[in-house]
């Protein structure tokens, strides 16, 4: 049978998630944002059959396996829990929340409807970040003991999302909260962690730049570093570095996706640069073909049964070590989890 759904937030990143339906074996039936024109719009571009600027009125009356929720935090919960109370799965952008109590009640109000939560935390997804999974899961690199994560540019990314620019809880929640999912996607949960923020764009409300130090329970110290401020030539972004020191080998993922892995006195170059489909364009391409991978591993979820690999229960470590980052930085101490 046809999985269905719906696209609710058709702002500026739905167009990743509705280009990658539009090629998936999915039929999404109506778009709905609180703009009339823009889910006119986008249901026009994308062949979408009907549009809505009322989520409830969309879920009554249309017939829907699943809801995909593009929207700002703050409507999150409440559109979480109106698809459960309809008995619809969703997938919700992050940051999941900006509090636990939000978390808690999304996954426990999908638990009572009995569907499935996923959090679309796509980093993991990124073909790059998959090629230093398969990296670290060969037997001989050994045993990882520091990793280091980091996402630094000077890219304008407020001209195309200006609230960012507002946001008070910024480079942490943004970007930080998917470089702190890749340190738990490579080397496991954490048991204590510290924290550094600074404020330099003057045109930032935020926190922009933020350095996280990680203690994971099996030993490695892992390194997450986020800036909106680092004037680089050429400008790297989108692109997230990664480096990994282990007792047999390293792993280091630079700029232009080139992957090298030094693994039991051998050593191999690679390039990992995701494929360009005819709906991406650089620079986005690894950012928009890991939307594509989220959205094809939810269908599989949805027709197959098990757990969403970043489910909502998962998401909610990730969230938890976010908010704990900040209460380190205000504290200057180190947070034991």
């Amino acid at each position: 049978m046809t999985t269905k759904g719906a696209l609710i937030g058709c702002g500026f990143f739905a167009e990743n998630h509705l280009n990658s339906w539009k090629i998936l074996d999915v039929d999404l039936v109506a778009v709905c944002d609180l703009d009339p024109a823009r889910a006119a719009s986008a249901a026009e571009r994308f062949g979408v059959v009907r549009h809505y600027s009322s989520a409830e009125e969309m879920l009554l009356r249309e017939k829907l396996d699943f809801v995909d929720i593009v929207t700002t935090v703050g409507s999150h919960r409440m559109l979480v829990e109106l698809a459960a109370r309809h008995g619809v799965a969703a997938i919700c952008q992050k940051p999941f929340a900006t509090n636990l109590q939000d978390a808690d009640a999304m996954i426990l109000a999908c638990e009572r409807a009995g569907v499935a939560l996923m959090v679309h935390e796509n980093f993991r997804w990124q073909e790059p970040m998959l090629a230093v999974r398969r990296a670290l899961d060969q037997p001989s690199i050994g045993n990882s003991f520091f990793g280091r994560i980091s996402f630094r540019h000077d890219y304008d990314i407020y001209a195309v999302q200006p609230y960012l620019a507002e946001t008070e809880r910024f480079a942490i929640l943004d970007v930080g909260i998917h470089l702190i999912d890749l340190a738990r996607f490579f080397f496991g949960e954490v048991a204590a962690l510290s924290c550094t923020t600074q404020s330099v764009n003057p045109r930032v409300k935020g926190e922009d730049v933020a350095t996280i130090l990680l203690q994971h329970i099996n030993g490695v110290a892992s390194i997450v570093d986020a800036s909106f401020f680092t004037h680089l030539s050429p400008n790297p972004f989108p692109q997230t570095t990664v480096e990994v020191d282990a007792t047999n080998g390293s792993i280091r993922l630079t700029e232009d996706y080139k992957l090298s892995i030094n693994m039991d006195g051998k050593h191999s170059n690679l390039v990992v640069d995701p494929a360009l489909m005819n709906w991406m364009e650089r620079p986005w391409h690894c950012v928009q073909g890991s939307v594509l991978n989220i959205q094809r591993h939810w269908l599989e979820v949805l027709r197959d049964g098990g757990t969403p690999a970043t489910s909502g229960r998962d998401n909610r470590l990730t969230l938890q070590l976010g908010l704990l980052a900040y209460e380190a930085a205000a504290t200057g101490t180190t947070i034991k989890i």
